[in-house]
């Protein structure tokens, strides 16, 4: 692929550059998933808004710092903003913003491991989204992939309940379920316009700069309307948010460090792909309770390890 993030080659044939977007992205993965539990535990001391906006106002300044080091390191120009950057950073924007603050919902209403898994099926839906937006089709091996981790996905989520009938009907009709989806639906939007605001960037910017250029206009503009809805709605969330930044620091370094490692890889491959192979933030999660809190891990949720695996494998050899 090249680093305008088009591939020139055949599906299933990778170039070296299109390779690096899945250690990247594998990175990414873990950060967030350091991110997401740093900023679950604020939401004892902070709204569902004011947890949402820590990520973002204590990200900006780290997301700056990065583009002025990649701007330091790499002989190349700063890129040119264009009309469709606009419009596709804006829209990216606010739907990460809304996909954020309706996640924090869905682990309010249900388990942090349920709602995180519901909001997992943003690949499937940005794959709808980018083809929709980008006019990016995903291959047939692709497809087979997204729809194998959504079901690894699936029994993740479940695999601590008994599964019956009942059961299955109580999470579909759930209220904390369904706010998961629309959190991966939210997800899933912003995935896809992040792409699209990189790639329609002008200019001779390698993908590293493009992304982190992409990143740093996005940051700060999530982080003036939030600060813009937070002074209007709910002013006291501003002092705080401003108590609490020393823990607000490290969702900051984590949320910045794994955005750009997002941008990079939506900048140079499909961003449902990216996302799907994303999906191995749950792998971690499960990880962490069994080494860390020493929970065992059920038949279950191995099967389910195992098809998240198997759906990310065939993305990355076949997809």
């Amino acid at each position: 692929m090249s680093e305008s993030g088009r591939s020139p080659g055949p599906p299933g044939r990778f170039s070296p550059l299109l390779e690096l977007w899945v250690p990247i992205t594998v990175v990414a993965a873990f950060l967030q998933n350091a991110r997401s539990a740093l900023q679950r535990a604020l939401r004892g001391e902070l709204s569902n808004a004011g947890a949402t906006y820590v990520r973002f106002v204590f990200g900006v300044a780290f997301a700056g710092l990065y583009l002025a080091g990649l701007l330091a390191f790499l002989d190349q120009p700063l890129p040119r903003m264009s009309v469709a950057f606009l419009l596709y950073g804006a829209l990216g924007g606010l739907a990460q913003v809304l996909g954020t603050a309706a996640l924090l919902k869905a682990v309010s209403v249900r388990s942090f491991a349920v709602g995180t898994a519901f909001s997992k099926t943003e690949p499937l839906q940005a794959a709808a989204f980018g083809l929709l937006l980008l006019g990016e089709p995903v291959s047939a091996w692709g497809s087979v992939g997204l729809l194998v981790s959504l079901v690894g996905v699936g029994v993740l989520a479940l695999a601590r309940s008994e599964f019956s009938v009942g059961t299955l009907r109580a999470v579909l009709f759930d209220r904390g379920a369904w706010i998961g989806i629309a959190s991966g639906g939210f997800f899933g939007v912003a995935a896809v316009c992040y792409r699209g605001a990189s790639l329609s960037l002008e200019g001779d910017a390698g993908a590293f700069l493009r992304a982190a250029f992409t990143l740093f206009c996005v940051i700060l503009f999530q982080t003036a309307v939030m600060t813009v809805h937070l002074w209007l709605r709910e002013p006291g969330q501003l002092r705080e948010v401003a108590r609490a930044w020393r823990p607000g620091l490290w969702v900051g370094i984590c949320g910045a460090t794994a955005s750009a490692g997002w941008f990079t890889a939506m900048t140079l491959e499909n961003a449902a792909y990216v996302r799907a192979v994303g999906q191995l933030e749950l792998v971690f999660a499960l990880g962490a309770s069994w080494l860390f809190f020493r929970e065992r891990v059920t038949p279950a949720e191995i099967a389910g390890i195992g098809a998240v695996l198997g759906g990310v494998l065939l993305l990355v050899l076949r997809g």
